[in-house]
């Protein structure tokens, strides 16, 4: 049994992650802030649990995290200020917690001599890419939204203290993680919590950017493939190879809510929105992580999720009315109902 520290536990990935290594015994200490990347509720299902610890604080904070690692034979830091569309609003506030707060727990850790750094990134950090292409573990970074940025920021520096110090640093690049527990303020839930409330669907501009999907039970698995049998210094993409469009999503969200398409209604695009991600996961692969759900029977799983939690996610939205007031002003029009699911 090992003591594993996972920063930004009470968001959507680290929750999943905390739950897979409780699953398998390990001791779990949680570090989270619960903000807006976080959620109270999803800690309820995590303490309920045996060998589960939660320890409010940030990561930014260096006092915070030598007192939460001390002891911890290896951390994962899905810690981050999430979302790309809120990292137009505050891009310093994402640079903060991303880049400073990862450099922060790296010291840290360092201090600490922990055995084991996960550093959790996303596929974002690689821009967008042409039709027929996939970004390989190598392939160099073009961040082009704060989001991706700040993230790219945060994995240079987790990875130059595996280069410096020696510490055992391993980054995982993750395509777009779905499921039960995401906040609806993401394409999947967002969608799925307004058809089921009879709402218009928002899509951005013509909805043909293409996202690859991994249901977050998958993803969650990856991150512990790295864990345990990465290599100091590499990065290891999380992916399928199933690539569908938003407006794709879309449809089939509306199919599976027995909904209209005309609830569909195209606003305008965000500012710089990457039209296509996509990832070569056989690094990953070699190491022997396989997606076990494929996204037709995920998105099943996670429409009828939302269907059966509607509590859950009606408090977070209703906490978010100022978010999507900010954000979407241009398109109030379309957006006001939002109040009203």
């Amino acid at each position: 049994m090992s003591r594993v520290v996972v920063t930004g536990g009470a968001g959507f990935i680290g929750s999943h992650v905390c739950e897979a290594l409780l699953a398998r015994g390990d001791e779990v200490v949680c570090l989270d802030n619960l903000t807006d990347a976080g959620s109270a509720g999803n800690l309820e299902r995590l303490e309920a649990m045996p060998r589960f610890t939660f320890v409010k604080g940030d990561i930014a904070d260096a006092a915070t995290d030598r007192d939460t690692i001390a002891g911890a034979d290896a951390v994962v830091n899905c810690a981050a200020e999430t979302h790309v569309d809120r990292s137009l609003l505050t891009p310093a506030r994402f640079a903060h917690t991303d880049v400073f707060g990862a450099a922060t727990l790296l010291e840290a850790a360092l201090e600490a001599r922990i055995g084991r750094f996960v550093q959790v990134s996303t596929d974002e950090v690689y821009g967008p890419l042409a039709a027929g292409e996939a970004s390989e573990d190598v392939t160099p970074l073009r961040p082009t939204s704060p989001y991706a940025a700040s993230k790219a920021g945060g994995e240079l520096v987790a990875l130059s203290f595996a280069h410096t110090y020696g510490l055992d640093v391993r980054v995982t690049r993750g395509c777009n993680a779905y499921g039960p527990w995401q906040h609806p303020e993401k394409l999947i839930p967002l969608m799925t919590v307004r058809a089921l409330g009879g709402e218009r669907l928002p899509v951005y501009g013509d909805g043909l950017q293409q996202r690859e999907w991994c249901y977050v039970t998958d993803f969650a698995r990856g991150v512990l493939t790295v864990l345990d049998r990465g290599e100091r210094g590499k990065a290891f993409n999380i992916g399928t190879g199933e690539r569908v469009p938003n407006a794709d999503v879309v449809a089939r969200i509306l199919a599976l809510t027995g909904r209209d398409a005309a609830l569909v209604e195209h606003v305008i695009d965000r500012p710089g929105h990457d039209r296509r991600y996509a990832v070569d996961a056989t690094r990953l692969r070699g190491l022997g992580w396989r997606p076990e759900l494929d996204f037709e029977r995920g998105l099943a799983e996670t429409v009828a999720w939302y269907r059966a939690h509607e509590q859950w996610w009606r408090a977070l939205l209703d906490a978010s009315q100022e978010y999507f007031e900010r954000m979407y002003a241009r398109r109030a029009e379309t957006l006001a109902p939002l109040r009203s699911v």
